[in-house]
């Protein structure tokens, strides 16, 4: 097995060049924290970017910033943090929950996963905020999109097609993000011991008021108990206010007001608070080192407790929901159930349903990620072809 590690954009583009002429297809990686997503590799070579890192502008003033591909999130989240920014859409480390270093993401990798977090109804995806990019197709050209300033929309799409598609199409080299200021002050509401009807009216009502609410998730009691350094002794529903302080402190009075200032609201701030919304993001509740079937599924948050419900009568699953992110994460006992469970996505008013957690056999055996409808599978067709005519990219990590 051949592993290319390129410190620039042209030893990618040789590389690149290398496997097309060869026909040699390659697993395309950074440092490997998402790598347990998707089908196993169908590839003998491997293309890791680990090495092709640094940020090559940052604009505070302009709320821009370009890295090479490989570039560690939390190196760039250290630089934002100095200048008290940050990337609103709060890309996922996924390295805990597939039992590997938390860390370890990288920017090129979040465009390529679409990376979200809690704040995702606010704030949207990786591909809401990307603004430019340098990439090699599969055919082995290079190409760029889009620019550094946010009015420029040249080719804005074509890096908005990037997100998401897992490394299939083109080997990002540069990315260009827009970043924003990060939030003063946060706090956290948290409504204890309610059932999951009861939080997702709670939950409703409060993303429906002017209380500007970046995050609301529900933990039923048993998973709760993981979160927080033990903090919860029963089922949480966790709202975030965040803001200038004064801002804050009004929109926590109004919601207390709101639910009539029950004495099982608590508050937690600050770096707790902060802790918190980490844990939601990155599934920590299920990052248990095991490899029990973790479920990341997407669909209508007033309507994902009650595909759950209708799970648990088939069979032991544990649940929590990200409200405002509009996910539920499921982990099942052993067998992931991949049919039950998206046929009961699609009873519920419809959405997605990913692996993101399995043994290799499962994942080979069962489609990881949401088969598409036609019409977007020939799209997808489509656009793999122009891309990358010879599947020389990741070929077969999708389906």
């Amino acid at each position: 097995m051949t592993t290319f590690t390129p410190t620039s954009a042209d030893e990618v583009l040789s590389a690149v060049q290398w496997a097309v002429g060869e026909n040699a297809p390659l697993e395309i990686l950074g440092h490997g924290s998402k790598r347990g997503i998707g089908r196993p590799p169908q590839t003998e070579h491997a293309l890791d970017l680990s090495k092709l890192t640094g940020v090559t502008l940052y604009e505070p003033e302009e709320l821009v910033l370009s890295a090479k591909a490989g570039t560690p999130l939390a190196e760039i989240g250290k630089l934002l943090a100095e200048h008290g920014q940050e990337l609103a859409f709060e890309p996922m480390d996924f390295g805990p929950l597939l039992g590997g270093a938390a860390g370890r993401g990288t920017i090129g990798g979040a465009l390529a996963a679409n990376l979200s977090g809690p704040r995702r109804i606010k704030a949207g995806a990786a591909r809401d905020h990307i603004l430019g990019i340098h990439a090699v197709s599969g055919r082995g050209e290079a190409f760029k999109s889009g620019g550094r300033v946010v009015k420029n929309v040249t080719g804005y799409d074509l890096s908005k097609v990037m997100a998401g598609s897992w490394g299939t199409l083109a080997v990002a080299t540069d990315v260009t993000f827009k970043v924003l200021p990060a939030a003063e002050t946060e706090t956290t509401l948290v409504l204890s011991g309610l059932f999951d009807d009861a939080a997702v009216a709670a939950m409703a009502l409060v993303m429906g008021s002017s209380a500007e609410v970046s995050g609301a998730a529900h933990l039923p009691e048993t998973v709760a108990a993981r979160v927080g350094d033990g903090a919860f002794r029963s089922a949480a529903t966790l709202l975030r206010i965040e803001g200038f302080g004064p801002s804050v402190d009004y929109r926590t009075r109004h919601l207390r007001e709101a639910f009539g200032d029950t004495a099982g609201i608590d508050e937690i701030s600050g770096d707790a608070s902060k802790a918190i919304w980490r844990a939601m993001r990155d599934c920590v509740p299920f990052a248990d080192g095991s490899q029990k079937p973790v479920w990341r599924v997407s669909m209508a948050p007033g309507e994902a407790h009650k595909a759950v419900m209708a799970l648990r009568m088939e069979v032991a699953v544990e649940a929590f929901y990200d409200w405002a992110g509009g996910l539920a994460w499921l982990r099942m006992e052993s067998d992931p159930e991949a049919e039950l469970l998206r046929g009961l996505v699609k009873r519920f008013g419809g959405g997605h349903a990913t692996l993101v957690r399995a043994n290799v056999a499962d994942r080979a055996a069962i489609p990881v990620f949401e088969p598409q409808p036609q019409a977007l599978a020939a799209l997808s067709k489509r656009l793999k072809e122009q891309f990358d005519p010879q599947n020389i990219l990741n070929p077969g990590r999708m389906g």
